[in-house]
């Protein structure tokens, strides 16, 4: 397998921390993203006392704030050449109104808007790559979505689990349109719903909201482990089984239809248009 080089965004715990570990165990080079240093230094630090001669970066970066975004691109793009894989991973949810000092929704801004401002800066280091991959991961909560996803600025109107859900439909919306725009080049684009996994996800929002996240996966009998949800990550990010491909919606390794409203072409735009008024680039 040729050795690539793979950005991981939401790499210093759950997925993001296995997925990295396994891609450096393959030898590839890892460019980790967080947004605590701390965690970054432990992060590099495990991952190089368990892989022999590992290649690990780390950048530290709030993907809720599209100024560090713009900035930590521009580090990145002087750290290497050219990128070949590119996992948007990071996700957040946030039952509680928040409004970011940029003017957005820190769902939103966590979830969408900062990986479209950081994608699309550094799609030409992509580019760059002899078949670059660009990998979403998105949930199923994005089926309980109808389509209208906003910039929640009114606590009243705000309702965290809905805006959840708005957020991972906005994964795959951006997937596709991003997988439309680019289908003249070598650049791939797919989404992926990686299942049920045992991690502190929500455990920011307090141990009853994260204890029935784990309650409701457990009753269903799909709660995994980081590192087997890693797996199906790593395989749509380097597989040779998945060259070509883009697009395309997985739950873990295999390709499933994603919801209705995922493919409806004017939601796709109308998505697209929003995250370039909000964050002031396009592709």
């Amino acid at each position: 397998m040729k050795k690539k080089v793979c950005l991981i965004t939401g790499a210093t715990s759950g997925i993001g921390k296995a997925a990295s570990f396994e891609l450096a165990k393959q030898g590839h080079e890892v460019l980790l993203l967080g947004r605590n240093q701390d965690k970054l230094l432990r992060t590099s630090e495990h991952i190089r006392s368990m892989v022999e001669n590992a290649r690990i970066e780390s950048f530290c970066c709030d993907l809720s704030m599209m100024s560090d975004v713009k900035s930590t691109a521009e580090v990145i793009k002087q750290a290497v050449d050219h990128i070949d894989v590119l996992i948007d991973n990071a996700g957040g949810k946030y039952l509680d109104h928040e409004v970011t000092s940029e003017g957005i929704e820190r769902t939103l801004a966590t979830n969408h808007i900062g990986h479209f401002v950081l994608t699309l800066n550094l799609i030409d280091l992509l580019k760059k790559a002899e078949q670059g991959r660009i990998v979403i991961v998105s949930s199923g909560a994005h089926y309980s979505s109808t389509g209208i996803i906003n910039n929640v600025l009114a606590p009243e109107s705000y309702d965290g689990r809905k805006q959840y859900s708005d957020s991972k439909l906005a994964n795959v919306l951006f997937a596709y349109a991003l997988a439309d725009r680019l289908s003249q080049t070598s650049i791939t684009v797919n989404a992926i719903d990686p299942g049920g996994v045992a991690t502190n996800f929500a455990r920011n929002n307090g141990f009853v909201c994260w204890a029935k996240h784990w309650a409701y996966h457990l009753y269903k009998r799909e709660l995994q482990t980081p590192e087997r949800a890693a797996i199906a990550v790593v395989f749509l990010a380097v597989s040779a089984e998945v060259s070509g491909l883009s697009g395309r919606y997985f739950l873990r390794s295999v390709e499933r239809e994603s919801s209705k409203v995922s493919y409806d072409l004017e939601a796709q735009a109308r998505l697209w248009k929003n995250s370039v008024a909000l964050s002031g680039i396009d592709l």
